[in-house]
């Protein structure tokens, strides 16, 4: 009865704090007002059911008592994090998935050739924040900004200075480092929360310079008339132009695995592991601290970069709207959802994001109720991602003939 009761006090909350919004209509045209109280009644309906839901899962949880769909999703996630051990399964999976990606161009529509393109975008930046966030444990809300300097560097060099895409690229990448260094040098002894509104800052501080500064950036109009990426000196039409902006966003994101694959494991990834874990720690065992942390925000800020200046060509138009708070947040969302530090559930939650949405949009008007909706159930069932990120274990063998086996 105390739960029913709960669940109807819940529900009557929601209705009264919505009725302004779904329950009145106003028309400003017959100046009359519509009332719908279906709406309120069916939200009302729904919201008691799921407090019901919500209060028995948690009193399960309390008790200890496993849900039972639990079991089988914890399965599911522990197999698909285990494939690598088993290589030629690993091997043949990744073929199969290169093989559907490279042919995909061809089999589909101009629109979904696109909207897969905005999907390894996006790929790329969550791997690249990826690497502040994942590895190093340093929370970044400002990351868009890197996005933005990538791709205003490409158009502000393409218009002043007639530079096109392959000229532009590494210099993206080049600014977008520099402005990580510049981020990073005041942040050095910050962490938490703390570090988390500089960077906030950071990132709204650059978004408001390219909406300020009109003589330079174009003010909110932007910059329009980015050329799109040469092949040869070849001209393609708009279908032929987008194939192979495809092709190159998927040899950009192919390049990024490999390289932060290799990056994770070698001597700086580790260190970049071991301030995640303790920074006390971390510079007990002699790690410099100031260079952890400044490798950290150049290499992630540079992957931004990248893919700023890949954006800027493919929509052959930017505007500082483009870059905004939001962009960051669903990048920081994807790290999140997919695992930090696994670049297997970063690359599957980016796609998921991206693609979902696109392809409900008959459900438009609930799209951003559905994600909000499975965000907080992920959070709540599996906080540590898709994939958790996997750690290294060692083993230290004793000499042969000692009698001591292996210590584990």
């Amino acid at each position: 009865m105390h739960r029913i009761c709960k669940a109807a006090i819940a529900s009557i909350w929601f209705m009264l704090l919505t009725l302004p919004v779904l329950g009145i209509k106003l028309n400003t045209v017959d100046r009359t007002v519509s009332w719908r109280f279906d709406r309120i009644l069916i939200l009302g309906a729904a919201i008691f059911g799921l407090a019901l839901i919500w209060d028995w899962c948690f009193t399960r949880k309390a008790r200890g008592l496993p849900l039972l769909s639990l079991p089988r999703a914890g399965g599911f996630f522990a197999r698909l994090a285990t494939l690598r051990q088993r290589p030629r399964v690993l091997t043949a999976a990744l073929g199969a998935v290169l093989g559907v990606m490279v042919i995909m161009p061809w089999v589909s529509s101009f629109y979904q050739t696109n909207i897969m393109i905005s999907a390894l975008l996006y790929v790329m930046l969550a791997l690249g924040l990826n690497i502040v966030v994942g590895l190093a444990g340093q929370l970044v809300l400002g990351y868009v900004a890197f996005y933005a300097v990538g791709a205003y560097t490409y158009g502000l060099l393409n218009q002043f200075f007639g530079l096109g895409f392959w000229a532009c690229l590494p210099v993206g990448g080049v600014m977008a480092i520099l402005f990580g260094l510049a981020l990073g040098f005041p942040v050095l002894r910050l962490r938490g929360d703390y570090l988390a509104i500089v960077t906030l800052g950071f990132g709204e501080i650059v978004r408001l310079t390219l909406q300020n500064w009109t003589s330079v950036t174009g003010g909110p109009r932007g910059i329009d008339n980015i050329p799109r990426p040469g092949l040869f000196g070849l001209q393609m039409d708009i279908s032929a132009s987008t194939t192979y902006v495809y092709y190159l966003v998927l040899a950009a994101v192919i390049v990024t695995i490999v390289v932060i694959s290799r990056l994770k494991n070698s001597r700086v990834g580790l260190a970049l592991q071991a301030l995640r874990e303790d920074e006390i720690a971390c510079e007990a065992m002699g790690i410099d601290i100031t260079r952890v942390k400044l490798s950290a925000f150049a290499l992630g800020s540079c992957w931004a970069g990248f893919a700023g200046v890949i954006f800027a060509a493919k929509t052959t138009y930017i505007n500082p709207s483009s870059f905004t708070f939001m962009e960051s947040a669903m990048i920081l969302s994807m790290v999140v959802l997919g695992g930090m530090g696994s670049i297997t559930g970063v690359v599957i939650a980016a796609m998921i994001l991206i693609l979902v949405p696109e392809y409900l949009r008959a459900f438009s008007e609930y799209r951003m109720l559905l994600f909000g909706l499975t965000m907080v159930i992920m959070m709540l069932f599996r906080p540590q991602g898709l994939i958790s990120g996997e750690r290294r274990r060692y083993r230290i063998s004793a000499p042969h003939g000692d009698g001591k086996g292996e210590l584990p």
